[in-house]
């Protein structure tokens, strides 16, 4: 299946995974959203920045995913595997205050991150807020040219 991450410019994430600094994709969700149970090893991933093209694409390696969050539960996901995750060891304080009221949160284990070709995709009928789009019917479904 693919999938596509929309990710928060300002925070250069798109680098840190071309660079294999950020081998981990996290998602924490108040109730249970895509990729909640959508995702497995060998699917697809392709990024792209709000407003812009997609342009890196990786496998999934594996999936974790935990539920019934508390404060210790966050502040032990960020400790264990935030470093993976791209977080800097002086960045966690800032990252348990955004994620510490959130219930559920999955990681994603990256693997053979690219830079692809930009292409653009439309998020009709996703919502234009949405962050995460699963894709049953494959990226070719929402491919539009660039």
């Amino acid at each position: 299946m693919d999938h596509v991450a929309i990710m928060k410019k300002s925070w250069m994430l798109l680098e840190k995974i071309i660079s294999g600094e950020k081998k981990i994709e996290s998602r924490w969700y108040s109730n249970k959203s895509s990729p909640w149970n959508k995702i497995k090893p060998d699917d697809n991933i392709y990024f792209k920045n709000s407003g812009e093209p997609i342009t890196v694409m990786a496998k999934v390696e594996r999936v974790m995913q935990f539920d019934a969050l508390n404060h210790n539960k966050v502040r032990k996901i960020i400790s264990e595997y935030g470093e993976w995750d791209g977080i800097g060891i002086n960045d966690r304080d800032k990252f348990f205050e955004l994620f510490k009221d959130k219930e559920y949160c999955i990681l994603i284990f990256l693997k053979n991150p690219k830079r692809i070709e930009p292409f653009s995709i439309s998020k009709k009928g996703f919502g234009s807020m949405t962050a995460w789009m699963t894709l049953p019917q494959g990226i070719e479904g929402v491919r539009r040219a660039a």
